[in-house]
Order: C-alpha cells, then sequence, then structure tokens
C-alpha cells in the first residue's frame, strides 16, 4: 500500500479551519477561432508586423519574431544584434532590432544562409548603407553649391557688378 503524504495536524484535503479554500483563478472559455484561408493569415501576419512598435523584453520580441528567446541570446553573443539594457539587465530590443532580426530569420530561411554567412551578408549591408549615405550627402552638397553659385549670380546682376 502507498504511503499517504503527511500533513501537519489535519487530514489531506481539508483546509485548515478558518483557512480561505482557494482554486485559483477562474480562467473565461477559450474561444476556437475558425481556420482562415493561407491569404487571411498572411494578410494578418502583415498586420501585426506593422501593428508592433516601441521597446520589448526578450519574450515579446521572440514572441513577435515566431523564435526562441535563446535564439534571441545566441545572435547577441555573436555580435549580430545588440539590445539595449535595462538597469536591471533586461535585454530591449527596439524598432529597428525587431526588423534586424527579422532580416537575419530571412536570410536564413530563406536563402539558407549559417549564421557566418548571414554576418557577412550583415556587414555588406551596413557598408552598401553608409556608401548610400555619403552619396546622398555628396548629392545634397553639389545641388547646394549650384545653388549658392545661381544666388551669387543673381546678386551680382541685380547690384550691376561684374562676376568675378
Amino acid at each position: 500500500m502507498a504511503k499517504q503524504p503527511q500533513t501537519q495536524g489535519r487530514q489531506a484535503g481539508v483546509p485548515l479551519q478558518g483557512a480561505p479554500i482557494f482554486a485559483g483563478p477562474r480562467r473565461a472559455p477559450v474561444e476556437r477561432r475558425q481556420e482562415h484561408s493561407a491569404p487571411a493569415q498572411e494578410e494578418e501576419a502583415q498586420a501585426e508586423q506593422l501593428q508592433v512598435q516601441g521597446l520589448y523584453i526578450i519574450s515579446v520580441a521572440a514572441r513577435i519574431l515566431n523564435m526562441h528567446p535563446q535564439t534571441l541570446r545566441k545572435y547577441e553573443r555573436l555580435g549580430l544584434v545588440q539590445p539595449s539594457r535595462t538597469v536591471g539587465m533586461l535585454r530591449l530590443y527596439s524598432q529597428e532590432d525587431i526588423e534586424k532580426l527579422r532580416h537575419i530569420k530571412r536570410l536564413q530561411e530563406e536563402l539558407g544562409l549559417n549564421l557566418a554567412g548571414v554576418e557577412v551578408a550583415l556587414r555588406v549591408f551596413q557598408r552598401l548603407l553608409a556608401m548610400q549615405r555619403r552619396i546622398l550627402i555628396e548629392m545634397e552638397a553639389e545641388a547646394l553649391r549650384q545653388m549658392l553659385a545661381q544666388e551669387m549670380e543673381a546678386l551680382f546682376r541685380l547690384l550691376d557688378l561684374p562676376e568675378p
């Protein structure tokens, strides 16, 4: 015969006198959603992606990305993403971090890159973005030089001065 667990001064399953009986929180019945077609599910996923904004702790970020939190920790260890930290050292993922993680996930799943390949692809991508910013700055600077030259010519003509 199996031994019953010992209780201190009371029978098992009987609450102490005067102690409230607590059965735990009551949960509302779960409503089952009707199955959606594939296009409807894709639209819902896109709508969810558009609504995601702010800073997220690791569990929320993992849920948004449909990844395991340990995967996010691994990506941080490898230097693929650098979430900010709270005073209590909780990871906080920004919208930019979420987008970068989505990009990493796409590189792995759709293009079949391993993490070393992802790392190289991200470095190339960062260099391309930096080059694009420099080109835009140069284009803006050239446009400003042309505008300044035109304004100076207009001022010389207005003052009826010879151009240098």
